[in-house]
């Protein structure tokens, strides 16, 4: 029973951590039970340890993603459901490599390889076929931002390494407690994490304080046009959507030049790529900024392209049903400047189920009316290598598509091609009033700090908003309200050392991790 109690708090100690509702100050003890857990398993004579640590150690994060990412429900149940389960399993295995880890070699050597592997998961998770990385601990400060403004140099990996190493030298302090049972030694043994998180918050304090943005601006009109996913938004035709951004737009322009930003697929009925050009509302959106020549407009759209059936399909080409033709489909930005060829940009880090399907052949059949369109299409979306950046001559903006803004080493290739401030497109309807849009603007904070880049924010059902260069929000438009937003951001051509270095914490704890292992081998052999 002890235990089933420390396996469950460990998992709200997590949970109660989580932005928006929480306090991260409860993330620097909340594995400190489950290790305590791990460690009397260990030690116990009991038997299939292993087994007994991965139930136990799955009812923490299983309790910690369902509190903290339930809202998904709301868009797809079987999404929600496998989303928790899943990532609890891997969570879960992470810590039982742990464990098994920690039989054969000493406890703090064990506490390191922990600590490595859980980065490695996390760096792992940002990149395989299933990739969830919503709930990377780093991202955890994202509403405490100004405890994190080092982000800019290390990015969420220090966040995450942050966590571990106070969780660690507070489990030390457990373990003296319980071999001593002296207060006071237990006291003195906390300083040293207090300490540690001390500096750490204090310190960003100073860098927040005395962090200065660039002179240079932009001017930016964000729009959110309000229209819901489910009722209105495939409903809309695409010259009526574009009609209705620009009598938006209009609501605030004036003779200063401007980036007008509208949502992720606000123009959601398919358009043929290079056929474009000739629909309606492409006419009506190049004639507004044809005859509002201090205007350039960006905007989501759902484009495919078609080949014939002699052709060979790449792996993410759909079936035109009725048809031998195959064709890609994409979730799209495009961008229109006067007296310029219209320039486009592919999503490429997609949402797993319901815009790309991983092993494919696998998983789609089992999938089946479950899918639901997310801000493109149920078909597997189709992606593209390199990121893409327009500019005005003058300024430059980075096309982020709505999950793309969770991935920090992604959205810094962006920066590296000469983005100055960060155009955040994103459809955040699905998820209702729940946590899940409020986490996600949330979490563009953290993108902010670690580029050192504004963000102009353009939701179609909220929260829009106009973000500076340590994170703070300056203007918003609250979610399922109708509206314009128009602001001045600062621009930047300076790049951070994260923005250069990218996740190079991963990097380095796995060379740990290879150092431990050949090191314990060998000493392991030479004992034998």
């Amino acid at each position: 029973m002890k235990k089933l109690v420390l396996a469950i708090a460990s998992g709200l100690l997590l949970a109660v951590s989580w932005p928006t509702y929480g306090f991260p100050l409860f993330l620097f003890i909340a594995f400190v039970p489950l290790l305590v857990l791990e460690k009397s398993l260990r030690e116990s004579t009991v038997k299939k340890s292993n087994l007994k640590i991965l139930g136990f150690s799955y009812i923490t994060f299983l309790i910690f993603n369902a509190i903290t990412t339930w809202w998904l429900y709301y868009a797809t149940p079987f999404g929600m459901y496998f989303a928790v389960f899943a990532n609890a399993l891997l969570m879960s295995i992470v810590f039982l490599l742990y464990h098994i880890i920690a039989k054969k070699i000493s406890q703090k050597l064990s506490l390191w390889m922990l600590v490595c592997l859980w980065i490695g998961f996390e760096k792992f998770h940002l990149n395989w076929e299933l990739s969830w990385p919503w709930l990377n601990l780093g991202n955890g400060f994202s509403e405490y931002y100004k405890w994190v403004q080092w982000y800019e140099y290390t990015g969420t990996f220090g966040g995450t390494l942050w966590i571990w190493i106070v969780n660690i030298l507070f489990f030390y302090g457990c373990i003296d407690f319980q071999k001593h049972r002296n207060r006071k030694l237990f006291i003195k043994s906390s300083l040293l994490p207090i300490v540690v998180i001390v500096i750490g918050v204090f310190s960003s304090l100073y860098i927040y304080h005395s962090f200065k943005e660039s002179e240079e601006k932009v001017n930016v009109i964000v729009l959110q046009p309000n229209v819901d996913p489910y009722t209105e938004k495939y409903k809309t035709t695409n010259d009526g959507m574009a009609q209705d951004l620009i009598d938006l737009a209009k609501t605030k322009l004036d003779s200063n030049n401007y980036f007008v930003i509208a949502p992720e697929t606000t123009l959601s009925k398919p358009v043929q790529l290079d056929k474009f050009k000739r629909t309606k509302a492409y006419y009506k959106l190049n004639s507004f900024v044809l005859s509002n020549r201090n205007v350039a407009f960006l905007s989501g759209i759902t484009f495919y392209d078609s080949f014939d059936a002699d052709q060979k399909p790449n792996a993410t080409a759909n079936y035109f049903r009725n048809s031998e033709n195959w064709y890609n489909s994409y979730n799209s930005s495009f961008f229109l400047k006067a007296k310029k060829e219209f320039e486009y940009y592919h999503k490429s880090k997609l949402v797993v189920g319901v815009e790309h399907i991983p092993y494919r052949n696998v998983i789609s059949p089992l999938l089946g009316g479950y899918m639901i369109d997310l801000g493109g299409s149920i078909s597997t979306l189709t992606t593209q290598e390199n990121r893409e950046v327009f500019t005005n001559d003058v300024n430059t903006l980075a096309p982020v598509i709505c999950y793309e803004s969770v991935y920090g080493e992604y959205v810094t290739d962006y920066v590296k091609m000469g983005a100055d401030f960060l155009a955040i497109i994103t459809n955040d309807g699905w998820w209702s009033t729940s946590q899940g849009h409020k986490q996600h603007l949330s979490l563009a904070r953290l993108r902010a700090i670690e580029n050192r880049r504004s963000i102009a924010r353009s939701a179609n059902t909220g929260i829009s908003a106009l973000i500076n260069q340590k994170g703070d929000i300056m203007q918003s438009i609250p979610y399922g309200e109708k509206g314009a937003l128009k602001g001045s951001i600062r621009t930047s051509k300076h790049t951070t050392y994260y923005t250069d270095q990218g996740d190079y914490i991963f990097r380095i704890a796995m060379l740990v991790l290879v150092i431990v292992l050949l090191t314990s081998f060998t000493k392991r052999k030479q004992r034998l």
